[in-house]
């Protein structure tokens, strides 16, 4: 898989590290079943995804990939804000 990293160029996916869903907003803290089912339950979706990598081997910066959970086809890579 490759993805286009807006500084580097694109580049191999064992440069990135992935962390999750980029569609997930964090709860309040103090309200503990929305902070659980926050931490703990995730969706598995199949089809486009907006998710987080890390640039780890690059240049060290967040991005938002969308990207289809079904082939792996990377449709586009932002700065994540």
């Amino acid at each position: 898989m490759r993805i286009p990293c807006p500084y580097c160029g694109e580049r191999d996916a064992r440069e990135f590290s992935y962390l999750g869903d980029a569609n997930v907003v964090r709860p309040a803290a103090d309200d503990a079943a929305a902070f659980h089912d926050y931490v703990n339950l995730r969706a598995n979706p199949a089809g486009t995804h907006r998710e987080f990598w890390y640039h780890t081997s690059g240049c060290r910066t967040w991005l938002v990939v969308t990207r289809d959970t079904r082939t792996h086809r990377v449709d586009g890579a932002e700065l994540a804000r």
